[in-house]
């Protein structure tokens, strides 16, 4: 999802059959002026208490609202609860622009599908789900994804629909991969390698291939709440997707405490001992940090007294420096003349896989696999 600072919103104006397409970073009055496709693409982030944060979305939409006029449409991608579309984004629409909604102008939502990283399942080849506020307006709406996406369209009956629909494919996500953890979690006290419990498990052909690990990103990590908020103003309150983000969020936490009692078996002093943490992002592949659980894990080992170096040369270090206050290693050559007690395999970036990972630890050091990529006789322990 696009940076609200560097691209608040991508403006589409079809002329003829001709598609015009112009991008820019700084949007301008002029920029909107020609718009008559509006499409939102801000981020929808939740604030500290795990409340969802219009503030981007609102800001977008008093924007467009200023520039508006008869006959145009304005079609939202950003993740939300169902009907956030036309209980807060028309009514900021309608005020700024003085235009009356499904008479003057329309309103259309469409997901946003893409997964970061993935250089096969890309934006075109992923079928996009489409709605309008009304019906006339619905079908412009499919027609305008089917001109660019090959995989097709998927016509919802309503906005709410698709604002539903989307929010629970990440919901459902969360839930399976916190199952897994929670197996993890239940394993680690019979010492049983949950690997290996999954791998005989997926030989029967109905069941999930999930793996247990760190559920960050800004999407699974933060829809859910956007729909048990809602939930919560009609007077229901969610247990089991509320459950699956509490045994996710933990699982940060459980990771660093992992480490330093097999720390401990092997007889480090904990204080001041020296671990290093290879990948900060969300996931492998990606550079993006935001609502990275890597950072739980550290600032839990950094509560026990232990100096954390963490090397990631897919991230930005001032942008996890002004995300995290920490500061990142990004080049493997300033760390590789060093030692560490321990090392923490968090995020399995392609670049790692050239390094000689046990030429960095001490003898008889701690290696922790996260993601459980790497062969089993080779760590210490992993999830």
């Amino acid at each position: 999802m696009p940076s609200f600072d560097l691209v608040t919103l991508v403006c589409h104006w079809l002329w003829s059959l001709e598609k015009n397409i112009k991008y820019s970073g700084l949007i301008s009055i002029h920029d909107l002026k020609d718009c008559t496709v509006f499409i939102v693409t801000v981020p929808t982030p939740i604030n500290q208490f795990k409340v969802p944060d219009l503030g981007p979305l609102l800001k977008a939409s008093e924007m467009i609202g200023e520039n508006l006029k008869n006959g145009d449409i304005v079609i939202y991608e950003s993740t939300v609860y169902p009907g956030c579309t036309e209980e807060d984004c028309v009514p900021v629409l309608e005020k700024y622009s003085g235009l009356t909604f499904n008479k003057d102008f329309f309103c259309g939502y469409s997901p946003e599908r893409i997964n970061p990283g993935d250089k096969v399942n890309t934006l075109t080849k992923i079928k996009k789900v489409t709605s309008g506020s009304t019906p006339e307006f619905a079908e412009q709406v499919d027609e305008l994804y089917k001109s660019i996406i090959t995989a097709g369209t998927y016509k919802a009956p309503s906005i709410k629909v698709a604002e539903a629909a989307k929010v629970i494919e990440n919901c459902q996500r969360d839930l399976n991969i916190s199952f897994v953890n929670e197996l993890a979690l239940i394993f680690d006290r019979m010492n049983i390698d949950t690997t290996e419990v999954l791998e005989a498990a997926g030989t029967k052909f109905n069941f999930l291939p999930f793996k247990p690990g760190l559920v960050g990103g800004h999407c699974i990590s933060v829809d859910p709440y956007y729909l048990t908020s809602k939930a919560e103003t009609l007077g229901y309150f969610s247990d089991v997707i509320n459950s699956g983000r509490r045994v996710n969020d933990d699982m940060g936490r459980f990771v660093a405490n992992k480490v330093v009692k097999l720390m401990i078996r092997k007889n480090f002093s904990i204080n001041r001992s020296k671990v290093l943490v290879m990948g900060i992002t969300f996931k492998e592949n990606c550079p993006d940090i935001r609502n990275s659980k890597v950072i739980d894990v550290i600032n839990e080992l950094k509560q026990f007294g232990v100096i954390v170096t963490t090397l990631d040369p897919k991230a930005d270090s001032a942008e996890v420096m002004h995300e995290y206050k920490i500061e990142i290693e990004t080049n493997y050559e300033r760390v590789k003349t060093q030692k560490f007690d321990t090392i923490i395999y968090a995020v399995p970036h392609k670049e790692f896989s050239e390094i000689n990972i046990k030429s960095l630890l001490v003898p008889n050091g701690v290696l922790y696999d996260v993601k459980s990529v790497l062969p089993k006789e080779t760590v210490d322990g992993r999830l």
